[in-house]
């Protein structure tokens, strides 16, 4: 333990652990989203809508429903924002940029004519910005804002003890709704050796201030990929451990291998169909024991990362008191309205859904507050889910594979734009990946689509907006897209549509038109 984390104000040991080092912005961290001197409000004798959970979820809900005039409560037991501001979106966005600047300083002079850069960064610096980046952040989601928005922000772990009663810090608070958004926390797999080895989550992995020389990282899925991509980049020397043949196995097979083949440029060594046996070490150096093809590996590292999914966090909110079904596997059970089995409840983000993605919590949120509060009807399904891994390039896709089109049994007409027939993609030597968009055969309706580049997570709304609201690929053809930007490969795709319209009885209705009027 650092001497900054023994002047840590009285907090719970979880709380300590993802705060070092704790300096000024940790602190303002802290000061924002879990106050050390912060005393519970008296409670309302009823409240229209209690939260447990302050991540992104919660935080939409108890906001939402008090800016409608509700009684709200909101409890939570660790860090206000949750995953996505403490240790997820925000810190590993910064991280990601961080590590890009390096990787353009170093290959500049080979890509572009840059100025030549040789030697190493400072990691430590790094680290410092993205603290005090996401202690900026952090303001948005304070006590102190939510207090002023009509909030009552309860700090404490919160556990139901009747169908219509939840307690907090030694205070029963009575209610009309509730909604239940209590997260998810990395799943860790039962190796042996890995508990006293010591490893990394992506709750610790940013309390780092010196770049580990040799890096391991379990798991070759989102968060695994991008660790890996970055610490290579800032100079790490990274292994990354999966049992499967690719990386990114949920997306296609094509689609991953572009982002496979840019990690291992960057220098990441891929043990893949590794089955790890063991993990040896005391707490230094850390001996990852694995078989792959009937042989036993060993590799040695400083620090290990273990990226293997997450588990939703049911333990100990009293569900069985209320008569709210749950699993430890699957979380809390709901209806496609959001509904749990007790009536009174609802549920929301990553405790009740399949896809764990900051914006899907916010958008199951505003769903369950108009069910919840007003008898709304709305539907989980008929949302349009979209995703992004932020890897370089990156993955972003939206709606259905092929595969879950075969899987439905829905028939379909796929187009593919190579970003190599983009000029912008061209001139920014950014030109691996491609589009891909799934349509209804026969038809201009698009079901969904994949699309690797930089930044195809920014892109990708256009195709989001274009199956929410059912404007037809084709239709795009007609909006007029900036030249050069790589977003042209999307007006590429629709213009592609409109070609395979022109048939050969419409090339001879055409021809026979033109002898008409010459």
């Amino acid at each position: 333990m650092s001497d900054d984390a023994r002047s840590l104000p009285p907090i719970s040991d979880a709380l300590r652990e993802v705060l070092e080092p704790f300096d000024q912005h940790n602190q303002a961290l802290l000061a924002n989203l879990h106050p050390h001197n912060y005393s519970n409000p008296t409670p309302a004798d009823r409240y229209h809508l209690v939260v447990i959970g302050g991540g992104v979820a919660g935080l939409v809900s108890a906001v939402g429903a008090a800016g409608l005039g509700a009684r709200v409560a909101l409890i939570e037991s660790t860090l206000l924002g949750g995953d996505c501001t403490n240790y997820g979106c925000v810190p590993s966005k910064a991280l990601i940029r961080a590590a890009r600047s390096w990787h353009e300083a170093r290959t500049g002079a080979a890509r572009f004519g840059a100025p030549a850069i040789a030697g190493d960064g400072d990691f430590g610096l790094a680290m410092e910005r993205m603290r005090r980046l996401r202690a900026r952040i952090s303001r948005a989601e304070s006590v102190e804002r939510l207090r002023g928005l009509g909030v009552d922000v309860f700090l404490g772990r919160g556990h139901f003890t009747a169908a219509d009663r939840i307690e907090v810090a030694g205070t029963e608070l009575c209610l009309r709704r509730a909604i239940v958004a209590t997260g998810a926390f990395p799943f860790v797999p039962p190796i042996p050796g890995l508990a006293e080895a010591g490893f990394l989550t992506n709750e610790t992995v940013f309390t780092l201030t010196e770049r580990p020389r040799r890096f391991g990282i379990i798991g070759g899925g989102p968060i695994g990929c991008e660790m890996s991509q970055t610490f290579a980049r800032f100079g790490s020397q990274v292994h990354l451990f999966d049992m499967a043949s690719h990386v990114l196995i949920r997306e296609d097979a094509d689609a991953a291998e572009v982002v496979q083949q840019a990690m291992i440029r960057d220098g990441v060594k891929l043990e893949l169909e590794a089955k790890i046996q063991s993990v040896e070490g005391d707490g230094g150096v850390k001996t990852v024991v694995f078989a792959r093809g009937g042989e036993t590996h060993r590799v040695e590292v400083d620090q290990l990362l273990v990226a293997v999914g997450r588990a939703p966090r049911v333990e100990g909110v009293g569900f069985e008191a209320a008569g709210i079904r749950f699993d430890k596997r699957h979380g809390v059970s709901v209806d496609d309205h959001l509904r749990t089995s007790n009536p009174r409840v609802f549920a929301v983000g990553d405790i009740a859904s399949k896809y764990k993605f900051t914006h899907m919590a916010d958008a199951l949120a505003r769903i369950a507050i108009q069910n919840a509060l007003f008898f709304g009807r709305k539907k989980a399904s008929d949302l349009v889910v979209p995703w992004c891994t932020y890897t370089e390039p990156e993955i972003a896709h939206v709606g259905l594979y092929a595969h879950d089109a075969q899987a439905a049994g829905i028939d379909i007409d796929s187009i593919t734009i190579q970003l190599s027939e983009v000029d912008r993609a061209e001139l920014e030597s950014a030109d691996e990946g491609f589009l891909r968009v799934h349509l209804e055969k026969g038809k201009d309706r698009i079901l969904g689509a994949t699309l690797v580049a930089e930044h195809g997570g920014d892109m990708l709304g256009e195709l989001c907006l274009a199956i929410t609201q059912q404007i037809g690929l084709g239709r795009i053809a007609s909006v007029i897209h900036p030249y050069p930007t790589q977003a042209e490969v999307i007006k590429k795709a629709a213009d592609s549509l409109n070609r395979t319209r022109l048939t050969p009885t419409v090339k001879k209705a055409f021809a026979l038109l033109f002898k008409i009027f010459r």
